[in-house]
């Protein structure tokens, strides 16, 4: 500084070199943790020491620069900061822009909100740089509204790229929104189409949040989208980012006296609840004063309180209720409501009535609407439907089985086959409970209803317990109620559940192809045939079943859904606990082997974290079947 001062010229190089290698080396945290720190402060007023500090980073090599950029990037308090500290470098350095622009956006996923919001400020806040920026919105968006990038890039990079859209809008004016409003509702339309499609609830909610926030800034004074979803952290933080916070509103900490003494000054003053501010009535005209003599407020209530509410008697027999559900009086629409409310008993108290007339009943509950607003309409119907299969198992499981690959069926109707067909095979393969013994003492698998519910966590926590029940522990007495024994009912039926579901998932229909657009409910019917998979154990189906789900699995190993491939693995995961061992090395060790590779690449290159995890988890179990065949003696 003395020499620049003096007049006289002097080099940095030499600084700048020792500066990128021992960024490069490791030592980043250490050097930038003292140095951006004291750049920050020299500065502020002092436009040589800027000079300086823009010079030292010039200097850097370029195979050391993006240490020495992104530890800047990292450690600067503000984009305010940043721009004083970096200038005009991404213009003037391509490796530095390309850091910048491209790698820590594009490329990386692990950096924070703050460290997005001092980037994407420091491109906004020079004419020179806000090209930049509106090139990084482009390609942003470009990289969101791509179907294959949505597919094969996990959902946390999904979600930092969202981030980095709203900071990118934040900082548009409005002569640069109107330059590039078709662009912009070019790419909102075709991002959310792809996101809408994804299986995954977190990427469905990203690109609403992400849309309704374009379609807000390209549409100031005219209608905005609008989508329904349930508000979480994540998407209220993500709603935030819109809004740019200027610099000026961050104070900094005061002492205390100063805190208070500023506090006080500037809030309002505000009366003591003990003091009642007192205000003259206003006088009130005369026309007012008439009609409010002529209301009927001072008309004495009729007393109702003795009255009671007439109840309906539901129908006391199958054929009854089956004969409401079908009929279309008006008239009937509190009989109706009883009805449903009342069937899953009724179905239970009489299994020989039933079986005469399930099919017909499975029939009409798949295809019955809700009529009125009756709280818990579908888990109802769903009880229903399950009483109806438990009671009548082979029948009602043909015709539901074959109705889910049959045409005019949404493609609710299709999962709700699915999640009728779990849970019945879930009751009919838990032993009853008889005595005093009650049901809420043991936790049973369920199955979600919403229509974007993840069922796969519901399996993992199925696998987790069915591992913890084969882990030796030594206990002292028994601190468990004995359960009665008796005959797994599931036994017999497996197969009339499992196989019809395997059968024609390749064959597309007109309005429904599980292997194109359809993938949503190929994952729920990956999912189930897992489910069915764990629940067969023991039974004289499963060694067919294990078979023939393995041959499916080998189908469709390779999906680009990520919802699918988690059901593939937790496929593997259930035939490998329920198949028994030498049945597996018998009639499978080819097809283990080639699954077993499989793995390893899954483990390895899946983009989706979920599925690294699972395809661990099979890989661990195989490794424990191989540990105990190899203590088995010969």
């Amino acid at each position: 500084v003395c020499f620049i001062l003096g007049g006289l010229d002097c080099s940095i190089s030499f600084v700048s070199h020792v500066l990128g290698k021992v960024c490069v080396h490791g030592r980043q945290k250490e050097i930038l943790g003292v140095l951006v720190p004291h750049l920050t402060d020299l500065t502020k007023s002092d436009c040589i020491w800027q000079r300086i500090c823009w010079r030292l980073l010039e200097c850097v090599p370029d195979r050391w620069m993006e240490a020495v950029v992104l530890g800047f990037v990292q450690r600067a308090p503000g984009a305010d900061v940043l721009s004083r500290l970096l200038g005009n470098l991404v213009v003037k350095n391509k490796k530095a822009q390309f850091v910048v622009t491209q790698k820590m956006l594009l490329l990386q996923y692990g950096h924070t909100t703050a460290v997005l919001q001092n980037l994407l400020g420091y491109l906004s806040l020079d004419s020179v740089r806000r090209t930049l920026l509106l090139r990084v919105l482009q390609e942003l968006l470009e990289t969101w509204s791509s179907s294959s990038a949505v597919k094969h890039s996990p959902a946390e990079q999904q979600l930092y790229i969202s981030k980095a859209i709203l900071i990118c809008l934040s900082h548009l004016k409005e002569p640069e929104i109107e330059s590039c409003r078709q662009e912009l509702l070019t790419s909102m339309m075709e991002g959310v189409k792809c996101h809408l499609d994804s299986s995954l609830p977190q990427l469905r909610r990203l690109g609403m949040v992400v849309a309704e926030s374009i379609s807000s800034k390209i549409n100031t004074e005219g209608p905005v989208l609008k989508f329904e979803y349930e508000e979480d952290d994540e998407t209220r933080e993500l709603k935030s980012l819109l809004v740019q916070t200027p610099p000026f509103c961050v104070v900094p900490s005061l002492p205390d006296d100063d805190r208070s003494e500023k506090a006080g000054a500037a809030l309002p003053l505000v009366p003591e609840s003990n003091e009642k501010p007192h205000t003259a009535a206003p006088a009130m005209p005369d026309e007012e004063l008439d009609a409010e003599l002529d209301s009927d407020d001072d008309l004495t209530p009729y007393e109702m309180s003795e009255d009671k509410e007439l109840k309906i008697k539901p129908p006391m027999y199958i054929r009854d209720c089956i004969e409401v559900l079908t009929g279309s009086r008006a008239e009937d629409v509190d009989k109706w409501e009883a009805t449903v409310k009342a069937l899953e008993s009724l179905v239970r108290k009489n299994p020989a009535a039933t079986r005469e007339v399930s099919v017909e009943l499975a029939k009409i509950l798949l295809h019955l609407e809700e009529r009125t607003c009756i709280e818990g309409f579908v888990e109802l119907r769903q009880r229903a439907q399950v009483a109806v299969l438990t009671t009548d198992p082979v029948p009602v499981a043909k015709y539901l089985t074959s109705q889910f690959y049959s045409l005019n069926y949404s493609l609710r109707q299709r999962m709700d086959i699915l999640d009728v067909l779990v849970l019945a095979a879930q009751e009919l393969s838990c032993p009853k409970f008889h005595g005093k013994t009650k049901h809420s003492g043991v936790q049973k698998p369920c199955i979600q209803l919403l229509p974007g519910s993840d069922s796969s966590k519901d399996w993992r926590r199925i696998v987790d317990e069915r591992i913890k029940n084969k882990t030796r522990r030594f206990d002292m007495g028994r601190s468990h109620v004995e359960l009665a024994s008796r005959p797994n009912e599931f036994n017999s039926v497996a197969g009339h559940f499992f196989f019809p579901l395997i059968q024609h998932f390749d064959r597309p229909l007109t309005t429904f192809d599980l292997l194109g657009e359809d993938h949503l409910v190929l994952g729920r019917l990956v999912h189930t045939l897992a489910i069915l998979m764990y629940l067969a154990v023991n039974t004289v189906a499963v060694t067919a079943m294990g078979k023939a789900l393995l041959e499916f699995v080998w189908a469709l190993r390779f999906h680009t859904d990520s919802y699918v491939r988690q059901g593939l693995l937790s496929c593997i995961s259930s035939l490998l606990l329920s198949v028994p061992t030498e049945r597996i090395l018998a009639d499978m060790t080819e097809e283990l082997l080639e699954t077993q590779s499989w793995l390893g690449d899954v483990m390895e290159k899946d983009p989706d974290g979920d599925c690294r995890r699972l395809a661990l988890q099979n890989l661990l179990l195989m490794e424990n079947l191989r540990k105990k065949l190899e203590a088995v003696p010969s």
